[in-house]
């Protein structure tokens, strides 16, 4: 459930950036070439920017990417390790429970009556996507919950901030050297 999750995710978070820059570069057009500019690509390329954000932003929840500061934690025990990224698993899924799914209907129903200036739409179609990504966040977290409780996540206690730092740059090295590697496979290999 998760990869298909991640992938249709990918997808529309792709496909929102396309179809973004389709219109920018008939935006440019229009306005440079054709002396007339695009008035209503303007607008739905901002409504696309925020659809991608928000299909990128679940991206991040899935693969547990989101904001933390690894030397308040990282030093704790790994239980205590453990207990606070449930902890912040809960916080995510309430945010997108409350903010994302619960006022993201709220909102999409107050803006049916209103349409938007160029395209003539019902601005609440543009809302949509906030409650769907509010549900899928909440799909990763539990998801993520049930990874950590399960053992799948791995947690180490570093004994300072040095030795934090050290791990994050090996990781970050692991991930290039298997971008280079997937990289020369694509371009015939070395």
């Amino acid at each position: 459930m998760r990869k298909a999750l991640e992938n249709l995710m990918k997808f529309l978070t792709a496909g929102t950036l396309l179809v973004m820059l389709l219109f920018v570069v008939w935006q440019v057009f229009t306005r440079y070439v054709l002396s007339n500019p695009s008035t209503w690509s303007e607008e739905l390329v901002s409504y696309l920017f925020a659809w991608s954000t928000l299909f990128g932003a679940s991206l991040i929840v899935s693969e547990r990417g989101h904001m933390n500061i690894p030397v308040l934690i990282d030093t704790k025990s790994v239980k205590t390790q453990k207990n606070a990224s449930i902890f912040s698993e809960i916080m995510i899924f309430l945010f997108s429970l409350i903010v994302l799914t619960y006022g993201g209907i709220r909102i999409t129903n107050l803006a049916l009556n209103q349409l938007t200036s160029s395209l003539g739409v019902a601005i609440g179609i543009f809302y949509i996507p906030l409650p769907v990504a509010g549900i899928i966040n909440m799909i990763f977290c539990i998801l993520n919950i049930k990874d950590i409780l399960d053992g799948k996540v791995e947690f180490f206690q570093a004994k300072s901030a040095s030795e934090i730092s050290e791990r994050l740059a090996n990781d970050a090295s692991e991930v290039s050297k298997y971008e280079n590697e997937d990289l020369d496979i694509n371009m015939g290999g070395k």
